[in-house]
């Protein structure tokens, strides 16, 4: 692409920092301006309609008539409009549904996506990406090749075949307009397409021929996606495919454990930089604004949201009290509660998040409301796993390409004879740690520092012993997910849960690995 190009597109991106930056400054306006509106839009759906919106003065008013819902609260509303039912949670019509299963459990959720969400929400944050990324790297060429997105497919709704159900990102990319398709890669046919393993090859060839400059997606997928470039190519380096790269957008999982093995085996270069996002299904929610806060986000506050956050010790309450975001406090996790433009109404998403600034508010992504290890009282959140394993590899240097971990409960593995508790990991390395003994000490190490209640539970072994690493070999996480029609798009490997569903299942298909 001519220069000429790159450089327009970069003096109109940088315009939209100044409302970037308004909101850095004085954020509640513009979070009451989104609760107004979206108030003023939800009276005259039947949702609005059987919670009283017209009544709604304030948002006490609204915390105290509108309940906090989970997806299965909110499942026979969302039915409805899946069924061609018009004004139920949104005034405007739904003709997409993002279905998202969150990690690799079999029963999916179908979330409505409006033209609104998709503009002022998921568009909007395209942009805003884009301008973040110039406003850090001002010298930025990015626009004279193509952007790479790595998505998943959408097909025919099922209850209604006016409608269409797939990938978020499917649905972003099926309507994204025609200066948007330009500038990225694959052709919209390869990107959609349905069979992945199909689709990875054909992405891969037209990937491996063009200039690309920077690539949006999960880390998983875009590695896999890569490999497939490096073979296709008989190249070492993706760099020797992609020279001009400048950098890679990555989301929807923990960048953590990926993070030393794209510096130190894909891209092998310094001059490669790494922007994360939030987003989800539901909406789009934060973006790295700065390239020194590594793994901190800007929370957006004008996409058609708002927020609320429940402190995690009162979740589980009959009527837990939210906190709006001039109440919330530094360092303390949070469940994430959302009311949207697509017509989610406090719905408690499964994210859990704390702020580590409030001027500007950024926050830090802590875990998942369902997924934690908490099998004997020791609240093993995400955070803390990738707290450790980072630590792990750095001190072994190892680089992890997937894992997950579980619970084993006294008595429940008859091999080991286990008359305690303990954790169990199933871990894939992408380099093995040059000590595995020493990674697992560091791990554990680790966790015993940062959370006080696992160090509790290990203390003496009283009631967790050591814990368990199966090393398993290259591809077996990608075996699983296949195994599980789980392949591309957003699905994700469940990293912590109190059943060892997962877990056996994963070391069922790799009976030679090594436990240390």
């Amino acid at each position: 692409m001519l220069p000429v190009f790159n450089d327009s597109l970069v003096w109109i991106l940088k315009r939209r920092m100044a409302r970037i930056e308004a909101f850095r400054r004085d954020p509640w306006p513009v979070q009451e301006r989104q609760f107004r509106r979206l108030i003023a839009s939800g009276r005259s759906t039947l949702w609005g309609k059987e919670y009283g919106y017209r009544n709604i003065r304030s948002i006490a008013d609204f915390q105290q008539q509108v309940p906090i819902s989970s997806y299965e609260d909110l499942f026979p509303y969302i039915e409805r409009v899946m069924k061609g039912e018009d004004r139920v949670l949104w005034p405007s019509p739904v003709r997409f549904f993002s279905k998202s299963s969150g990690t690799t459990n079999a029963r999916s959720k179908f979330i409505p996506v409006s033209r609104e969400s998709l503009d002022e929400g998921h568009f909007r944050a395209g942009k805003d990406m884009m301008a973040l990324w110039i406003d850090n790297k001002p010298d930025t060429r990015v626009f004279e090749g193509k952007g790479l997105s790595v998505g998943g497919s959408l097909s025919q709704n099922q209850l209604n075949d006016r409608t269409l159900t797939g990938d978020i990102s499917a649905v972003v990319m099926k309507n994204l307009p025609s200066w948007a398709q330009f500038i990225r890669t694959p052709t919209l046919k390869t990107a959609l397409m349905d069979r992945w393993e199909e689709k990875i090859e054909a992405m891969a060839l037209e990937a491996s021929q063009v200039n690309v400059t920077s690539a949006l997606g999960v880390p998983t997928w875009t590695l896999v996606l890569i490999q497939k470039v490096l073979e296709l190519t008989g190249k070492k380096n993706i760099l020797d495919v992609w020279p001009n790269f400048e950098v890679f957008i990555h989301g929807a999982v923990a960048f953590h454990p990926y993070r030393d093995l794209f510096r130190r085996e894909i891209f092998k270069s310094d001059h490669v930089h790494y922007l994360e996002t939030y987003n989800a299904s539901e909406g789009f929610f934060g973006l790295q604004d700065d390239l020194s806060h590594i793994d901190e986000l800007l929370l957006m506050l004008d996409y058609g949201i708002f927020y609320e956050f429940v402190p995690l010790e009162e979740l589980h309450k009959d009527h837990p009290k939210a906190l709006t975001l001039g109440e919330v406090e530094l360092n303390r996790n949070y469940a994430v509660v959302i009311s949207t433009n697509s017509g989610l109404w406090r719905y408690l998403i499964g994210d859990t998040v704390r702020f580590t600034s409030k001027n500007p508010y950024r926050i830090k992504i802590s875990g998942r409301t369902k997924h934690f290890i908490n099998a004997f009282g020791e609240e093993v959140i995400i955070e803390n796993a990738e707290t450790a394993l980072t630590t792990a590899c750095e001190m072994t240097g190892a680089t992890i390409s997937d894992y997950t971990a579980a619970p084993i409960y006294m008595g429940s593995n008859e091999n080991q004879q286990v008359k305690r508790g303990g954790h169990e990991w199933v871990i894939e390395f992408s380099t093995p740690p040059d000590n595995p003994d020493t990674f697992v000490e560091v791990l554990d190490d680790t966790l015993r520092k940062i959370n006080s209640d696992y160090d509790a539970k290990r203390s003496f072994n009283i009631a967790l012993i050591r814990p368990i690493v199966h090393m398993v070999p290259p591809g077996t996480f990608y075996e699983w997910m296949k195994h599980k029609g789980k392949l591309g798009g957003q699905h994700k490997v469940p990293r912590l849960s109190n059943s060892r569903e997962y877990i056996e299942e994963i070391l069922s298909i790799s009976p030679e690995h090594l436990a240390i």
